[in-house]
């Protein structure tokens, strides 16, 4: 009996390893990352914040909403975030801001919307997801950190909380149901 050599043939994952990267491949890495945070969002049981793409067709751009804490000044008050995410997301921070509708009075947001948390800037990791950023904005409105304020006011108010809550107010507009 004769034996044939079969050449070696390598598998299909060890040829796609080798080929470059394209941008498609980066794009549907990304969407399927979102779309899968956005299955924990909806699976989460974390009262006080939701996030959803603002259209179907668009899985790089949010609303998000969080909820003030009990037993903080922020207490009953919602807000309106704009999230956007980056072509290279989770190895790079998503944009995000308090929408103007929704403006927010903080120590570490200024009044475009712009927001201070080291986890958006330089403390950014891939094993953050929008259910862990939503987290800690939640948790950033009862414990700002006044040492690098963005609105120097509301910092310097911060210690006198019946005046916080007066000038938070002025700012402040509510949600309306339909947003």
């Amino acid at each position: 009996m004769e034996s044939q050599a079969t050449p070696f043939l390598p598998r299909s994952s060890s040829i796609k390893s080798h080929m470059p990267v394209t941008s498609s491949d980066v794009g549907a890495s990304v969407t399927k990352r979102l779309g899968s945070e956005l299955m924990t969002l909806m699976m989460a049981s974390s009262p006080g914040i939701s996030a959803f793409p603002k259209t179907d067709a668009n899985l790089f751009e949010w609303i998000g909403t969080i909820e003030g804490a009990p037993s903080t000044v922020y207490e009953g008050l919602s807000f309106k975030l704009n999230i956007t995410f980056p072509p290279n997301y989770p190895y790079v921070a998503p944009v995000i801001k308090f929408d103007p509708i929704s403006p927010c009075y903080h120590p570490n947001v200024d009044l475009q919307g712009n927001i201070c948390l080291d986890i958006l800037q330089d403390k950014w990791s891939a094993i953050y997801n929008v259910h862990t950023i939503l987290l800690s904005l939640q948790s950033l409105l009862g414990e700002p950190n006044n040492a690098s304020p963005l609105n120097a006011d509301a910092a310097n108010l911060w210690d006198s909380p019946e005046e916080f809550k007066v000038q938070l107010m002025r700012h402040y507009r509510p949600l309306k149901d339909s947003a």
